[in-house]
């Protein structure tokens, strides 16, 4: 079965119990590393604050509510031939800008940016993420020395939350 019929599968499985727990799927991977293949799974909490507006993090208790129903829901249909490693856990602090709703959802906060080739010098661009235009596919930063950057999506190599203490 290709890889990415697997995490289409594993996003379908996941969708209702995500949504029903107050989850949601951040992404999905099916790797080999080595010889063996891990089967990842990011999820974080649907709300990023609680009542009061504190910022508000999924834990290993939820990650492990996460991974015992997947992996039931797996052995149940058996859809992965080989074996594998299940790992569910957070995206973290510093979690990579994928999906266009990523990038979406983090406008106004402070980004680092990798790009694949560099532009006026530099591969390195860390700022503010001031907007994203998703049907143009551009993002602006704004660097911290007030430079705005326009890039297209398919420009950047690698883009994570910037975080700062």
């Amino acid at each position: 079965m290709a890889k990415k019929k697997i995490t289409e599968i594993v996003e379908e499985v996941l969708k209702d119990f995500l949504t029903e727990n107050g989850y949601e799927l951040y992404s999905t991977e099916f790797v080999k590393e080595g010889r063996d293949w891990f089967l990842r799974i990011f999820a974080d909490l649907s709300r990023d604050r609680d009542e009061e507006g504190n910022p508000v993090y999924i834990g290993t208790e939820d990650c492990e509510k996460i991974s015992r129903y997947l992996s039931g829901r797996l052995d149940e249909l058996d859809p992965i031939e080989q074996n594998y490693y299940l790992e569910v856990s957070s995206p973290g602090m510093d979690r990579p800008l994928v999906k266009p709703e990523h990038y979406a959802k983090y406008v106004g906060r402070d980004v680092e940016i990798r790009l694949y080739r560099g532009i006026d010098g530099t591969k390195n661009i860390e700022g503010v993420l001031a907007a994203f235009a998703p049907e143009e596919g551009r993002v602006c930063i704004k660097d911290y020395d007030g430079k705005e950057w326009i890039l297209k999506t398919d420009e950047i190599a690698k883009a994570n939350l910037a975080v700062i203490f």
